[in-house]
């Protein structure tokens, strides 16, 4: 099955590592979903990709993992979502900035 490029997104850490992830799972993000939509001619519209100087790897890994929990967790699939403590200030960090 071939996903095409409008079904996902690149989101690009501080590193330079690159997380493919489904539009879907993206957008609950609210500034990834303004980012992404937006009627400008805009690189991130453009191209589907963001990039993230500031979020390291670490940091934008647990990020997407949350995408995707929240989305299960709001199809009504209850799990825990663990972060680990010493992730807790840069995730909160990263949260304020992506409106999650």
């Amino acid at each position: 099955m071939t996903v095409s490029k409008s079904e996902t997104v690149k989101l690009v850490s501080a590193e330079g590592f690159e997380f493919i992830i489904d539009r879907k799972a993206a957008v609950v993000s609210n500034t990834l979903k303004n980012m992404l939509s937006s009627s400008g001619n805009f690189t991130e519209t453009e191209l589907g990709e963001v990039n993230f100087p500031e979020i390291s790897t670490p940091i934008l890994e647990k990020v997407c993992q949350y995408f995707y929990w929240s989305l299960q967790f709001a199809s009504g699939k209850e799990t825990e979502f663990v972060i680990e403590p010493e992730m807790t200030l840069e995730l909160m960090m990263a949260a304020n900035y992506l409106h999650t």
